[in-house]
């Protein structure tokens, strides 16, 4: 009888540290790690831009930011931050909620970023569940704005590449392959992933789920400063998705700017006469 209630002590004792160390998880979402700014504070958009005319689709729910693909701006529909950034490291939790539309136009990508083709040289096409969003890194000027993003979806080459610069006719054979993922470290739909994105000068590396999957491309184009965003996608008629949808939710959304300017030395380089 004494073993048994040692035994017994024992498992309460292990069960109260199992649901206490779940405790101090749960209470540590949005609390930004020592050296990190948290950007979403898991109860509002402070920080944020919400898409004017939005109505609502993009909202924070239980601690995350929440979206149902159904923005109803007549403009840009990301959710863009207030604020720009130039060198910066960002870390991201996401997961895809639900992937309800079948993208017929999956294209199978290879290790150089181009397309595998049939025995006929057609680019071969899959048939799979799909949802479809990314991080936009800076605004990209005269450019689509989801040039320079990171791309979430549900393609075999996994998340983590660079779509803009991969598919854009005038990238070098170097760079398309540069921005294209390593090896797919995505989780299965319904979990969360995490994202480490560093981009310094004109360089960005990815890291999903602890697996680098893009060691470092360099963007000669990409703008030196910018507001980075989560992106819009999809489309939507007669009750049914045409195009993929970024039915999506995030959470933990940390940044460590790397060599910044504190305010007051910026202040006086703005007023600082030649």
């Amino acid at each position: 009888m004494h073993a048994l209630k040692l035994v017994l002590r024992s498992v309460t004792r292990i069960a109260f540290a199992a649901l206490l160390t779940l405790s101090v998880a749960r209470a540590a979402d949005n609390e930004p790690p020592s050296g990190y700014v948290a950007l979403f504070n898991g109860r509002d958009f402070s920080g944020w831009t919400v898409p004017a005319g939005d109505n609502g689709h993009w909202k924070v729910v239980n601690g995350v930011i929440d979206y149902d693909a159904r923005s109803e701006s007549s403009g840009d529909k990301n959710l863009w931050s207030a604020r720009e950034f130039g060198d910066y490291v960002l870390l991201l939790d996401w997961r895809i909620k639900e992937t309800p539309f079948t993208n017929p136009k999956i294209r199978y990508i290879l290790p150089d970023g181009t397309y595998a083709r049939d025995a006929q040289g057609k680019e071969l096409n899959l048939t799979l569940p799909d949802s479809d969003s990314g991080v936009l890194l800076r605004e990209a000027g005269k450019k689509v704005n989801w040039y320079y993003q990171v791309n979430i979806w549900c393609w075999p080459i996994g998340s983590g590449e660079m779509y803009g610069p991969r598919t854009d006719p005038n990238t070098s054979p170097e760079l398309r392959a540069a921005v294209t993922p390593r090896t797919q470290a995505d989780k299965p739909v319904g979990e969360w992933n995490h994202f480490e994105i560093t981009v310094r000068g004109k360089t960005v590396s990815v890291a999903l789920n602890d697996k680098t999957v893009l060691p470092g491309a360099t963007i000669p184009d990409l703008p030196s400063r910018g507001r980075l965003a989560l992106q819009h996608h999809g489309g939507e008629r007669d009750g049914k998705w045409f195009v993929s949808p970024s039915l999506l939710q995030f959470k933990n959304i940390y940044i460590k700017e790397l060599n910044a300017v504190p305010a007051k030395s910026e202040a006086k380089a703005k007023t600082k006469q030649p």
